[in-house]
């Protein structure tokens, strides 16, 4: 039985003594290997050189900070339920008197973790966010062994006090 109307034509054509030996097909591997070794090497010296990244790369994120110091964020989780890869999660708290400098709204977000090893940094928290509190900043991720390193808590998020507004000119580790 036919699965298709199409039928291919297939020849066994009996092999040249040199076919045979693969001289042929070796010969002209090496000529592909000889050819790559005279063209232009695509590896950087990195300390040295630094690559240029996309206009639109997404890095590390960062929890904004108001002109007055104080956390945007309103714990809301339209973040959390944005994030297709389900990274992000938040307890929400009431501000108490006297926290009027700390935080904008009467709800903040007491607790506030991304899991970075689930993260796909597709930008969908940046877009969900009402109150422009969380960015995709061009940072690199640091590297780690430790698992446990990854999970980004407040205290690896929240932008310090003193830096730029702007999260695309943010670069803490630039000198």
């Amino acid at each position: 039985m036919q699965l298709t109307n199409r039928s291919k034509l297939v020849v066994n054509k009996e092999l040249s003594w040199s076919e045979k030996l693969y001289l042929p097909a070796i010969f002209s591997g090496m000529m592909i290997t000889i050819k790559h070794l005279f063209r232009k090497k695509a590896t950087i010296q990195y300390p040295e050189q630094k690559r240029e990244f996309s206009k639109v790369y997404r890095g590390k994120h960062i929890l904004k900070r108001d002109e007055q110091g104080r956390e945007n964020c309103t714990a809301c989780g339209l973040c959390a339920v944005s994030c297709p890869a389900e990274a992000i999660t938040m307890v929400s708290a009431e501000r108490k008197k006297g926290e009027e400098h700390l935080y904008r709204e009467e709800k903040y977000a007491s607790s506030y973790e991304i899991n970075m090893l689930r993260c796909i940094f597709c930008g969908l928290c940046e877009e969900a966010c009402p109150k422009d509190a969380i960015y995709l900043t061009e940072e690199l991720m640091p590297a780690n062994y430790d698992r446990s390193n990854f999970i980004y808590g407040k205290d690896k998020l929240v932008q310090p006090l003193g830096t730029s507004a702007h999260p695309k000119t943010y670069k803490p580790y630039k000198k």
